[in-house]
């Protein structure tokens, strides 16, 4: 294990080195001036030089990179040049409403999506399987940003039941986490179902059949865990992309995330914030995907991780 880890510990070291230093050449290469973008059209040719020159970018594109890579290795992010923060702190700020929306659509997916896909295995090829299997596919296929506009026009404009945007109470998280989880929840119920026929009728199932076990026995216990390992993976991975996701769905909803801050930076060229939003994103990804690598040794025990 120790020996496993260092290795894991290793490789995600070199990814985040690979996060930041695609999205140090991406935002180099993105058309327009950021001085110019901060300033304004008004500003003077010798106010644009003077801001260029703090924020770095008179020097060549070599030096440059050098001097991010040893602040990032100093957990020094720089700061946003558009509200005079530091970066890092300042997507740190909104992390707690992107994590409750994030927590809060992985919830929801489990709670609906896994008993769905168990049902759909269990009546494979009747019609409620055929229901279930459009459904999701429906969900899937379906891009987050419409669902989200069309539930503003539902259920904010036409019904007048729910907030359209903003945080405050738990109505207003209802439309962006349900926007969020639909595309999650219908993949965990086509790998819950596919998983579950894959070992229904394996012989140990039969065999826990045949001693007259319940049904619902046999099943949850038995059959479900070891369905239950490509489910792990894509809980685990998806957790990452649903940070990632919330870019969209903050955008749609006004939601105070770090994926509206994203798009905010990204849109005003802010550097600073850009960098360290990007690579705290990369950053779970990683995190999560070793944690994901961990649980599979207690849900298999064929699964070695010194391996």
């Amino acid at each position: 294990m120790p020996a496993y880890l260092a290795r894991r510990l290793l490789f995600s070291v070199f990814v985040l080195w690979g996060a930041v230093s695609v999205i140090f050449l991406v935002l180099r290469l993105v058309p327009g001036d950021p001085a110019m973008v901060l300033l304004g059209p008004d500003a003077t040719a010798s106010q644009v030089d003077e801001l260029r020159a703090r924020m770095g970018l008179d020097e060549p594109l070599i030096v440059q990179y050098g001097i991010y890579l040893r602040d990032v290795v100093r957990l020094d992010f720089g700061e946003s040049f558009r509200m005079s923060v530091d970066a890092m702190d300042l997507v740190l700020s909104r992390l707690p409403n992107t994590a409750q929306l994030a927590v809060a659509a992985l919830g929801l997916s489990i709670l609906i999506g896994f008993p769905l896909g168990v049902v759909a295995a269990l009546k494979a090829n009747t019609l409620t399987d055929r229901v279930i299997s459009v459904l999701s596919l429906v969900g899937q296929s379906t891009p987050a940003f419409w669902v989200g506009i069309v539930f503003i026009l539902v259920f904010a404009r036409t019904l007048d039941v729910l907030p359209s945007g903003g945080t405050g109470g738990w109505q207003h998280l209802v439309l962006p986490a349900v926007t969020l989880a639909l595309p999650f929840l219908a993949i965990l119920v086509r790998l819950t179902r596919s998983g579950l026929l894959e070992v229904i009728h394996e012989g140990y199932v039969q065999t826990a059949r045949a001693k007259g076990l319940r049904e619902r026995v046999v099943i949850f216990p038995h059959a479900a865990r070891n369905a239950l390992i490509p489910v792990v993976t894509v809980v685990g991975l998806q957790f990452g992309q649903l940070l990632g996701g919330t870019v969209i769905v903050e955008t749609v909803f006004a939601w105070p995330g770090v994926g509206r801050l994203l798009v905010d930076a990204i849109s005003h060229r802010d550097y600073g914030v850009v960098q360290a939003a990007v690579l705290f994103i990369a950053g779970v990804f990683v995190l999560v995907n070793l944690v994901v690598d961990i649980l599979y040794g207690y849900l298999d025990p064929r699964v070695r991780l010194a391996g």
